[in-house]
């Protein structure tokens, strides 16, 4: 029984590490005083319609927007959009995410048999590559299934999941946005402090 309880407490000594080791992950980025950090599926309707008001907030307040993959596993075509935005990243951050705005907005039309022309389609219109094998060792993937894992271990269990962030050390440094019409008030509250 000792034994048993001993294991326990390592089991949460470690996950409790786990989450400590990474303290950048609800901060914005580095030289940022505030920003957006936000967990979204590429085939939720929800993240859809925030997504233009994230990039209105991050363009009015001159902040950035730190976008993690939290595909859900009962959409069927988002984790491979995601490796595939993912691919995109590579080639610059804003190419990636461009790619991401575009399947929101066409989110409708895309499913699991057309999602690689519309990338091929988004490739050739940004005049960019895309390899017949996106991610061929799966490293793309492995960085999508670190972003559900650290949105899982952070208590993640909806998409869009919003935060505003700060870069203090002390006091609250981030705070989720339950209510998107809030989104500006919570920006300007996070600057003032």
């Amino acid at each position: 029984m000792r034994n048993l309880k001993l294991v326990f407490a390592l089991v949460a000594l470690f996950a409790a590490a786990a989450f400590a080791e990474d303290p950048s992950t609800l901060k914005p980025p580095k030289g940022s005083k505030v920003g957006i950090v936000v967990f979204e599926d590429l085939q939720c309707p929800d993240c859809a319609r925030a997504a233009p008001l994230l990039e209105e907030a991050a363009k009015v307040y001159k902040i950035p927007v730190v976008r993690h993959d939290y595909p859900l596993p009962k959409h069927n075509w988002s984790f491979d959009a995601a490796v595939i935005a993912r691919y995109f990243d590579i080639s610059s951050k804003q190419l990636g995410n461009g790619f991401r705005d575009e399947v929101f907005k066409h989110q409708l039309e895309i499913t699991p048999q057309n999602l690689r022309g519309f990338a091929e389609r988004f490739a050739a219109e940004h005049k960019a590559e895309l390899p017949f094998v996106v991610d061929p060792q799966g490293k793309l993937a492995a960085l999508v299934t670190a972003d559900r894992n650290l949105g899982t271990r952070i208590g993640i269990d909806h998409t869009p999941t919003i935060y505003v962030v700060t870069s203090k050390t002390v006091g609250k440094p981030f705070v989720e946005v339950v209510d998107r019409s809030q989104l500006f008030q919570l920006i300007d509250a996070m600057l003032k402090e």
